[in-house]
């Protein structure tokens, strides 16, 4: 009898020892396949950070929100600079009324021009006149408070644009550690495939020789197809978090091409206790589009009030085309003052106050939200953390039960169902602890994303 079991134990290490070298030698020629069908190319975290900071199409449609709040911001220089035009215009008239103030433009009047007869009957008179108009801003209250609401509203896309490129380095960030995650859980299920077609190889062998049952064999056949259909999988999430980092990072790689990373490190540190930043660049872009909106409630209020500007026209006219003869000007201060406009403006200060309090307590609803969010993140970070110290003593186990199941079954002493069993507990203990390093690396650049100071 125990020459039985020492000769099946030789058998089966033998066995063994060959099928991982032929096991680890096709993988090796399958990788080789692989990487000339699909070029791989190496990316760091930081390298993907920096190319979304300068190609990434949300950070360049902030951009140009930006860039049209600054033009519409310049518009509103009309409330402070003057306005000139010029224009030259020609004219013909046979109008008595014209005619004769034509005649009086070009400094050219003369005492038969009082002829009745010819006041009535005029000829046809030309006219070519230079006109220069100017318009000078003095007092406009309502504008100068619009244009301080503009000002904010610049400003406020200013903050946006440097939340956005923030959030998008976040994002950036969680789409390298699912990549990186995506190429562990390849690794773990690469090294189970050569574990379970070992037992496989193993059993099939020992049924040919009658040692065990075909239900063994079965058992054996189905944990092979379990992992194969898993490792298909992961290479297909490979591809997709390859993909979606390649649209993070604004670059345009081949369907083919594939990004890898650094490996998936485990994270031992316990996190701060943090606070949520009241100057972040999101919550500043909101107090700052509220006092936009404050300014706006100001200018409807000043419109009520006087307007005082000022005016200039400066004229050259003549009878002949492209002549600059007689020169005249106009200048002069108007106040003008609208005393009703149909309820109009009053209609316009209840809906810019009534925006103003919106705003207010969207802020206000925005910092409870996000407070309650980081206490949170903050209690997520501590349980993934306490998970990955679980999962990283389960792994130690399952190892160890692996290792004595596979010992007891060289000897005869071990099921097959309690080798693949334990094979199986340990590649899933792997692959949770993996999940929650990932998770944890996630949630902490969540937290860093709340807490930022910028």
């Amino acid at each position: 009898m125990k020459e039985k079991k020492s000769n099946r134990k030789s058998r089966i290490t033998q066995n063994w020892n060959i099928f991982q070298i032929i096991v680890v030698i096709s993988f090796f020629v399958t990788g080789i396949m692989v990487s000339n069908a699909q070029n791989r190319k190496y990316i760091s975290m930081n390298d993907a950070v920096s190319y979304a900071t300068k190609q990434n199409a949300n950070i360049q449609i902030a951009e140009l929100e930006h860039k049209i709040a600054d033009a519409e911001y310049k518009q509103t220089d009309a409330a402070i600079l003057p306005q000139v035009s010029v224009s030259y215009t020609a004219e013909s008239t046979n109008n008595p009324l014209n005619a004769f103030g034509f005649l009086l433009q070009q400094g050219i009047a003369t005492t038969q021009d009082f002829n009745p007869s010819r006041l009535n009957h005029p000829d046809a008179t030309f006219n070519y006149g230079t006109s220069i108009n100017a318009n000078i801003p003095i007092l406009n209250l309502d504008r100068v408070y619009a244009r301080k609401g503009a000002r904010l509203q610049r400003t406020a896309y200013a903050y946006k644009l440097a939340y956005t490129k923030e959030y998008i380095t976040f994002e950036v960030k969680k789409a390298y550690t699912q990549l990186q995650f995506a190429y562990q859980i390849e690794h773990i299920l690469k090294k189970t495939i050569i574990d379970v077609m070992g037992i496989r190889q193993s059993v099939t062998n020992f049924y040919k020789q009658g040692l065990v049952q075909k239900s063994d064999v079965l058992n054996a056949q189905v944990q092979v197809n379990t992992v194969e259909s898993a490792l298909a999988k992961a290479e297909s999430n490979i591809q997709n978090a390859s993909e979606g980092l390649t649209v993070l990072t604004g670059n345009t790689l081949k369907t083919t091409d594939l990004y890898t990373t650094d490996t998936l490190e485990e994270v031992i540190t316990e996190p701060d206790q943090l606070v949520l930043s009241k100057t972040r660049s999101d919550v500043m872009a909101m107090k700052t589009a509220l006092e936009a909106s404050r300014m706006i409630a100001k200018s409807a209020h000043m419109a009520l009030l006087p307007r005082i500007n000022a005016f200039g026209n400066y004229q050259l006219n003549d009878s002949k085309i492209f002549g600059f003869n007689k020169n005249s000007y106009l200048a002069g201060i108007s106040l003008s003052w609208t005393l009703f406009d149909g309820n109009q403006n009053k209609g316009k200060i209840k809906s810019a106050n009534y925006m103003t309090e919106k705003k207010k307590q969207e802020l206000n609803l925005f910092l409870d939200e996000k407070q309650q969010e980081l206490h949170q993140t903050l209690r997520s970070l501590h349980d993934f953390l306490i998970e990955i110290k679980k999962y990283n003593t389960s792994v130690e186990q399952a190892e160890e039960a692996l290792r004595i199941l596979h010992n007891r079954y060289q000897e005869g002493l071990a099921s097959t169902t309690d080798l693949l069993m334990a094979q199986a507990q340990l590649s899933q203990q792997e692959i949770e602890r993996t999940k929650a390093i990932m998770s944890y690396n996630i949630t902490k650049y969540y937290t860093e994303l709340l807490t930022s100071n910028h």
